[in-house]
């Protein structure tokens, strides 16, 4: 079914669509071509209100524990004037919703927020109009309120005042409700689906069942890079209704149960090429300079920062069914569209031959924007001539799946005895320009990122580059400080010239208590993605020299606030996901093969690590609302490494800092 095509089933009612010429163009940055997902019609959202009322919002963005959601269904119910529980949102369903790049890179607030206001402000416009012509009164005398409309003695809901007429327009120029006369937007109201979600009824991709439906394992290689010389299947063929799959590299197998799967893909007996020679975690700095692509000046210090793994709660998971000549995929990604148009290269079908479906999903962290485990459950399943399910387990997740880029960042500067910064020069090789740019006031700065051949397969994360960057260069802004025998904070205020990095700054100051702080603490800050963060962190150091934080206090401004609630659950949660990346979390690997597969052997956060943690949201409504997923997680490691720096004089420019403690 295309676009049009559902568009015209929807009965009768209002619908409202908005279009967009350079949607795709103003989500990643770049014009995306035909053969990549590119719509054939540029909409980019549309609202229908039914006869019956109800309210149905169509968007491609995703839901993956961001709470997006919750926040664009509280804008819909803003403009509408209706309770948030009678507007539903239909997400990521590329057969039903209009085309999108991907949720990524905080976009889902400051951009799809504004076309959903927008539509269902033109949606309001058209239900006055609707009840001024009906009940022969003037435009002024309407009003909407709790999904009515009123003027005088009269009231009707939505659907009423349709008639069972269909009624469609194109997004006009409706005027959209200033921030201070917000009644649902900047407050709290409790997550869509929640109740689902913590009861367990809500289904995710792995809970996924269909009719006849097999399970899928897939052979993996021994290391990177072998090659798959030859299989041997003859230990498969007493196990009855288990199919194997042998198309070139690829193998894997389908039963209708796991574990008969399980054993089936250990009966097989393949025969690998040697993988090439690869460098190990222990060379990564070393190799990643000597295959930079460009030549950089002597630094004064080098920071570094290992790859790490995305770790979601849900693992990589994909049903996939052939009927009718069209392939749909069940799959948790933050690209649908994208993952569609890999579907549709890997078989070499048009792209209104297949349909992807993206219930919510277990989170993402930027790690789930490709289609693997969708493209395995569908080679399985058109073999095997029925619908596979294939469940990546967490071994297969830490080795398969992309890293966060590892980095080496070099930077030098120089300083006016009244502690002006004069120079800045700031390079960082393979992890990405993401938060590259200083938000202090330095004339002639240098900053640039430059590749490198990366040993590991590396891709997006929360915040991309902007941990790495403002990891070593707000443990550099230390550095200076006491060179100068300057106060940190102080410092900092000297070469702030926006005023909203200042405001960040002295507003976690005054609620740390910076000015009578303890020993073990540190301060950093930072920019990215429109949001404005401070952190001040105060950690204390075993007898072993395992270090803890026990207190950390982060302020952000990223315009006006939607949900208070929900924005403080980003911060903390981005707070203790950086503690991770900060102090332990790194890949090893060696010889071709990933030696921290699992989580016995990967140390992410615990409950023993979460610190007190208090946020302090700066609420600047005159601001359009920016994103908040992933600038909160940049202030953290900086902070922590400035306490450390702080309580023992010992400077670690390593990501992590104490993977076993301090030495």
């Amino acid at each position: 079914m295309n676009r049009r095509d559902f568009l015209a089933t929807l009965g009768g009612g209002i619908l409202v669509v908005l279009v967009e010429e350079d949607l795709e163009a103003q989500e990643s940055g770049r014009r995306v071509g035909r053969g990549a997902g590119a719509p054939p019609e540029a909409l980019s959202a549309w609202l229908h209100i039914g006869q019956d009322g109800a309210v149905t919002v169509y968007t491609g963005k995703v839901e993956v524990g961001q709470n997006t959601r919750t926040a664009l269904t509280q804008a819909v119910a803003e403009e509408l004037r209706t309770p948030v529980e009678s507007v539903t949102l239909v997400m990521g369903d590329t057969d039903l919703t209009p085309f999108d790049a991907g949720t990524f890179g905080s976009l889902s607030t400051p951009r799809m927020s504004p076309q959903l206001r927008k539509a269902a402000a033109t949606a309001r416009e058209m239900l006055i109009d609707l009840a001024a012509e009906q009940w022969q009164t003037s435009r002024a005398s309407v009003t909407l309120r709790d999904g009515k409309v009123t003027a005088g003695a009269h009231s009707a809901g939505f659907g009423q005042l349709t008639q069972g007429q269909k009624l469609t327009r194109t997004i006009s120029a409706a005027a959209l409700t200033p921030a201070a006369d917000w009644t649902v937007m900047g407050k709290w109201v409790p997550k869509v689906n929640g109740r689902s979600i913590v009861t367990g009824s809500h289904h995710y991709t792995a809970d996924h069942k269909l009719p006849g439906m097999l399970y899928g394992k897939v052979l993996r290689p021994p290391a990177y890079g072998a090659k798959l010389e030859s299989l041997d299947a003859s230990g498969v063929a007493s196990m009855p209704g288990v199919k194997v799959v042998h198309q070139g590299d690829f193998a894997g197998v389908a039963a209708g149960d796991p574990l008969i799967a399980e054993r089936a893909l250990e009966a097989l007996k393949p025969v690998w090429s040697a993988p090439p020679a690869q460098p190990s975690s222990k060379d990564l700095d070393g190799y990643l300079r000597q295959n930079c692509t460009a030549s950089l000046p002597k630094p004064r210090q080098v920071y570094t920062v290992a790859y790490i793994a995305h770790t979601p709660l849900e693992p990589r998971a994909a049903v996939a069914r052939f009927e009718d000549g069209k392939l749909t995929v069940w799959t948790g990604t933050q690209r649908p569209f994208g993952v569609k148009a890999e579907l549709a290269s890997a078989f070499g079908l048009g792209e209104d031959q297949v349909r992807v479906i993206m219930p919510d999903t277990g989170s993402g962290y930027g790690g789930k924007h490709s289609g693997e485990a969708a493209i395995e459950a569908a080679r399985l399943a058109k073999a095997a001539g029925a619908p596979v399910k294939v469940a990546w387990t967490r071994e297969e997740e830490f080795t398969w799946a992309y890293f966060r880029p590892a980095g080496v960042i070099e930077v030098s500067a120089s300083t006016a005895p009244d502690g002006s910064i004069t120079a800045w020069e700031f390079h960082n090789i393979n992890s990405g320009g993401a938060g590259i740019r200083s938000p202090y006031h330095i004339p002639g700065a240098r900053e640039e990122a430059h590749e490198s051949s990366p040993p590991l397969r590396q891709g997006s994360y929360r915040g991309l580059a902007a941990t790495a960057n403002h990891f070593a260069r707000e443990c550099y802004m230390d550095e200076l400080a006491a060179s100068l025998k300057m106060d940190p904070l102080e410092f900092r205020l000297k070469n702030a010239r926006d005023e909203r990095l200042r405001a960040v700054l002295q507003a976690a100051a005054e609620k740390f208590g910076w000015q009578n702080r303890k020993k073990a603490t540190g301060i950093a800050a930072g920019f990215e993605k429109g949001g404005y963060v401070a952190t001040c962190a105060e950690i204390e150091i075993g007898a072993t020299g395992q270090v803890r934080v026990v207190r950390v206090v982060e302020s952000f401004e990223c315009g006006g606030v939607v949900n208070p609630e929900h924005l403080g659950n980003q911060i903390e949660g981005s707070i203790m996901m950086g503690i991770g990346g900060a102090l332990f979390e790194h890949v090893e690997f060696a010889e071709g093969k990933v030696v921290s597969n699992r989580m016995s052997r990967y140390r992410v956060p615990r409950f023993v690590d979460m610190p007190r943690i208090e946020t302090v949201l700066l609420n600047r409504r005159d601001l359009t609302p920016a994103g908040a997923g992933e600038t909160p997680i940049v202030g953290i490691a900086p902070a922590i490494g400035n306490a450390i720096f702080a309580a023992t004089g010992k400077r670690i420019r390593s990501l992590p800092m104490a993977p076993y403690g301090l030495a």
